[in-house]
């Protein structure tokens, strides 16, 4: 069981454009709604590909409604935590050239109780047979930034792995509590670090930092350059093939964690697993989760050799 912990979930709504022309009115070419927000991202990765997971979520208002809706159309088993604040509704504008512009509300204000209430179920979908909990996304106003710490603590001391994926003061405040896996993607892994990063070999110095910090293992997905692994064994670097276009990098970052996730957590099997899903959800529109007939799109390697003077595609 992987239970995944979304503290600002949201309603993410993808329009397609023959291209963006600020200040003129424009006709969509198509549209489409999903259930969002990164930790529910990856549950839906996962029942897509019949693994067992619980998403724990807050929820409030009329996007909220339309948000629950949606995952139970789609399977997904819920823990939701009511919040007087209705959530946030995002929307990616999408160019055929594979130019993404994204527009992110910050969700709703949170009370002390409320991140309290959070906390608790998640820490209640957390007892059993759970492998890993992943806590996953931005913070909402309101939520404190150790909120990961303080989950990571908790799911430790019932015997759950844990995987962090976000950024900024939230991703500092959880390396002190020791998670056994944090996802940056490039942009987030070089804050952190507080390093330049242009090589394979400053990602994987700056992924160590994170180790140092108390990170177990850092995946880092690089974009184009596919994802490193750092981890007590040492590093490696996966990189993948697509035999279709690229549509969409939208929630490609969670399919990745997922992928991982889903494949034991550890070792080349499960980095290998993580570049497959991640480059199939490139291949398909908006948000969408690839499924398993999407990975066959998708040839990864994964190499134990890092060359550290490997520049980089920006």
């Amino acid at each position: 069981m992987i239970v995944t912990v979304t503290a600002n979930p949201s309603l993410d709504r993808t329009v397609e454009v023959d291209q963006l022309r600020r200040g003129e009115v424009q006709r969509a070419l198509t549209t489409s709604v999903d259930a969002g927000g990164k930790g529910v991202n990856v549950s839906r990765a996962l029942v897509a590909h019949g693994r067992p997971t619980r998403a724990v979520l807050c929820s409030g208002g009329f996007a909220g409604l339309e948000l629950l809706a949606l995952l139970r159309e789609t399977g997904v088993p819920l823990r939701e935590v009511p919040v007087t604040g209705g959530i946030r509704s995002n929307l990616t504008l999408a160019e055929p050239d594979g130019t993404v512009t994204k527009l992110n509300e910050p969700g709703p204000r949170l009370s002390t109780s409320e991140v309290d209430a959070m906390l608790d179920a998640a820490t209640e979908a957390v007892i059993g047979e759970t492998d890993w909990v992943a806590g996953c996304g931005s913070l909402p106003p309101g939520m404190p930034v150790d909120i990961y710490a303080r989950l990571t603590e908790r799911a430790h001391a019932l015997g759950a792995s844990v995987a962090v994926d976000t950024s900024g003061a939230a991703l500092d405040a959880c390396l002190a509590a020791g998670p056994d896996l944090v996802k940056p993607n490039l942009d987030e892994l070089a804050a952190c670090a507080g390093a330049e990063i242009r090589t394979l070999g400053d990602a994987v110095k700056a992924a160590q930092v994170l180790r140092d910090r108390g990170a177990g293992a850092v995946l880092a997905s690089l974009g184009a350059d596919g994802a490193i692994l750092l981890d007590a064994t040492g590093a490696r670097h996966a990189t993948a093939r697509l035999d279709a276009s690229a549509v969409s990098t939208v929630g490609a970052g969670d399919a990745t964690l997922a992928g991982y996730l889903a494949a034991g957590g550890i070792g080349d099997h499960a980095l290998r697993a993580a570049v497959t899903w991640g480059a199939a959800a490139v291949t398909l529109p908006g948000s969408s989760m690839p499924t398993p007939n999407d990975l066959d799109r998708v040839t990864a390697e994964v190499q134990r050799s890092i060359d550290p003077a490997r520049v980089l595609t920006k």
